[in-house]
């Protein structure tokens, strides 16, 4: 029996259930709102998520589909969508088939049908991911694509949820109307996932002190998670009594039911602005996936309840006991609608498939046209904006005070700049970067947040949802792996699956690297860096000095927001405050502020002396030590030039080629550990370049980095260069 006859015999060669055995008396469609034509077209929805995913399955034993994860038993999830206007925006879990075709049907126009086959065939046609993956998404129905990760939506639902009020507080024109509400959905397993809980912590904490957090978090429970069981009752136990977040409940079995609970929860998150949990009790049918056989874990007594539990049973009884379609002419249109489905899946199976290596990494970082940089405070204006700090303005200052001042102007010049962070409020940041911009923007542009990084993280992708430019801040490098999802599999890969249709554009700063004096160890002296180095599209720059700093960070804020990049701006701690050079008392560290035009241009190189025997390549901490070394080499008559790559990913190699080329032989001092390292790559690049030079390196040791001064021996040192310098 294939899979078709199996629901086939399953919906109508049996008696109609009796829903009021069932579920009771059935509340009157007026009292909820409903028409019998929309009742009619939520089961028709309904059945259409249920047939695509029986044809997807057929699809993929032909080889023409590649994606069978789908909505059986979930079909509900319809009428949620139903009870929502089609811009509030929705993040959505992979079992929400039937929500995203129903949100379609409410925009005319649309065609559900042929995407989702264009989708389910990787066809270079599908509207969203243009066939880089089989995703729930579309630009003009508000609904930003979801890979099948778990739970790490939430965040950035959090973030567009919150973004809405302070789009209204700060008189922003975001994408979304000021009363738009968010929906995010996700299953019972995901509801255990770390990220999951911190999400939704980070809601109810904001919304107990009184902060708008209008968001739906829809959480369809069908008690089995691939194999695993969820304990009963446990969704209900765990969320029904959360501080600051309202909890609803429905059958998910019953149309009427998740249509009361839907337009509660949406009256509540809409009028009251807060986060409600909308629990729809469902079931799975066909497994998890294809190549699911759910069979080697759930008996056929199990398997056959869950058949029994059928939501589209209930919704065919629902039609017949309201008058409005008998079994024998629903049959019929499933019949027809099942045809139409194939002779759409032809088509949409003869469509192009993406090309070549180029059509697939088109969106990756993809190229908008230039804007014009917005005007910078001048006059008295600008007097005004550095009032605080009049003493110190036309002095040599260190890396932590000029970027603070190019704060400073650039939130002064991007109004839709938000910074948000632990402690960057009115603390300042740990080391002072963020020192007294709250004076001059408000709380509501420098935001203190919670202690949780992938919260932080994801309300800055939330807030680039909605129109915003966020600068989320990262307390320490190490901190950022406990979040780094939301940056390699949330913000990296937005334009990647909706061909750039979507785009989450911030500049996230983080302090870390080493060689910190009197405070350390392994999660304060962090050079492990890879992370960012591997991700498509994301660009990694890292300062060296307050002048580079504050043009570097200038040209990440126009890469954010012309080019719509994730740029991650790496700060190194031990010279925030680091004044002289060779000597005490020489300040020749410190750097005058750069005019608010100049910058440092994306994959452009800085070059200190001239000298021709050797260049020494380095960054942040490394380039300070090689800077020392220079002076040494050149009391032995070695004339050295040190090169500042400022760029770590993608490495400048054009601009570094050239800085090289007057030399014969290059050392590389990198910081980071030998393995993993950018050092290994300069030297595959170097060499697939066609470099003539003799290239050495020093690299920190595969090491972590200890506390105090046993932090040194792994890290390279100025004696160290001196000595591979004169070596090589």
């Amino acid at each position: 029996m294939t899979l078709y006859q199996r629901l086939m015999k399953g919906l109508f060669d049996q008696p109609l259930l009796d829903l009021d055995d069932e579920f009771g008396p059935l509340p009157s469609l007026a009292s909820l709102g409903l028409t019998k034509q929309q009742v009619f077209d939520l089961v028709d929805t309904q059945l259409t998520s249920r047939l695509l995913d029986v044809h997807s399955r057929e699809l993929q034993a032909a080889g023409e589909s590649f994606y069978t994860i789908g909505s059986a038993g979930h079909e509900n999830n319809a009428t949620i969508a139903a009870a929502f206007r089609s811009n509030d925006m929705a993040f959505l879990h992979y079992r929400s088939g039937a929500f995203f075709i129903q949100r379609q049907r409410q925009v005319p126009g649309s065609t559900p049908i042929y995407d989702m086959l264009l989708s389910f065939a990787a066809s270079a046609d599908d509207p969203i991911s243009s066939g880089r993956h089989k995703v729930l998404g579309s630009h003009n129905h508000f609904v930003p694509p979801q890979t099948s990760t778990i739970g790490s939506h939430l965040p950035k639902a959090m973030g567009m949820a919150y973004s809405i009020g302070l789009a209204k507080r700060t008189n922003h024109s975001g994408v979304v109307p000021n009363d738009s509400v968010v929906l995010c959905s996700f299953g019972d397993a995901s509801a255990n996932h770390s990220t999951t809980q911190g999400a939704i912590n980070a809601a109810c904490w904001a919304s107990y002190q009184s902060v708008p957090v209008p968001v739906v978090l829809v959480c369809e429970d069908n008690g089995i998670g691939i194999s695993t069981a969820t304990p009963h009752r446990w969704i209900e136990s765990s969320f029904s009594h959360r501080p600051g977040m309202e909890y609803v409940s429905c059958d998910g079995r019953n149309l009427l039911d998740v249509y009361r609970a839907s337009k509660e929860a949406e009256r509540i998150a809409r009028r009251l602005r807060k986060p409600v949990f909308l629990h729809m009790r469902c079931v799975r049918l066909y497994g998890h996936a294809g190549s699911d056989a759910e069979m080697t874990y759930l008996t056929k007594e199990q398997i056959a309840h869950n058949d029994s539990q059928d939501p589209l049973r209930f919704s065919l009884a629902l039609l017949n006991q309201l008058g409005i379609a008998d079994q024998a002419s629903m049959r019929e249109h499933a019949e027809r609608l099942y045809e139409r489905i194939h002779a759409v899946g032809r088509m949409a199976i003869a469509r192009p498939k993406l090309k070549d290596a180029a059509a697939v990494m088109a969106d990756i970082a993809p190229s908008y046209p230039a804007k014009a940089v917005p005007p910078v405070a001048a006059g008295e204006q600008r007097e005004r904006l550095f009032s605080h700090d009049k003493h110190n303005v036309g002095k040599p200052q260190t890396l932590n005070k000029l970027i603070n001042w190019a704060l400073l102007d650039l939130m002064h010049q991007y109004p839709n700049i938000v910074m948000a962070g632990e402690d960057i409020g009115k603390k300042g940041g740990v080391y002072g970067v963020t020192n007294r911009l709250v004076n001059s923007f408000g709380p509501n542009r420098v935001i203190n947040t919670l202690l949780d990084e992938q919260s932080i993280l994801g309300l800055g992708i939330g807030l680039a949802h909605n129109g915003f430019l966020p600068m989320p801040e990262i307390q320490f490098l190490a901190y950022v792996h406990n979040a780094e999802d939301q940056i390699r599999g949330e913000a990296a890969t937005l334009q990647f699956f909706s061909s750039g249709k979507y785009a989450n554009p911030m500049v996230i700063r983080i302090a870390g690297l080493g060689y910190q004096k009197g405070f350390g160890g392994h999660f304060h002296n962090d050079n492990s860096i890879t992370v960012f180095r591997d991700l498509p599209g994301v660009v990694l720059v890292c300062p060296s000095n307050g002048a580079s700093a504050a043009k570097l960070l200038r040209e990440a804020v126009r890469l954010a927001d012309e080019q719509k990049r994730v740029v991650v701006f790496l700060e190194p701690i031990a010279l925030y405050n680091t004044k002289d050079l060779h000597e005490p008392g020489d300040n020749l560290w410190q750097q005058d502020y750069p005019e608010p035009t100049e910058r440092i241009t994306f994959g452009e190189v800085s070059t200190t002396g001239e000298g021709t025997d050797l260049a020494i390549v380095s960054y942040a901490n490394g380039f300070f030590l090689s800077c020392q070394a220079q002076k040494i080499l050149a009391e032995q008559d070695i004339q050295a030039r040190v090169i500042d790559l400022n760029w770590l990913h993608p490495l400048p190699m054009e601009s570094l080629l050239k800085a090289i080329a007057p030399c014969k032989k290059v050392l590389i001092v990198d910081e980071c550990r030998e393995t993993g390292s950018l050092s290994e790559e300069l030297m595959t690049r170097l060499q697939e370049a066609g470099s003539k030079h003799k290239v050495a390196r020093l690299t920190a040791d595969d090491s972590f980095i200890p506390l105090a001064k046993a932090a040194y021996y792994v890290l390279p040192s100025v004696e160290g260069i001196v000595e591979k310098a004169k070596k090589l």
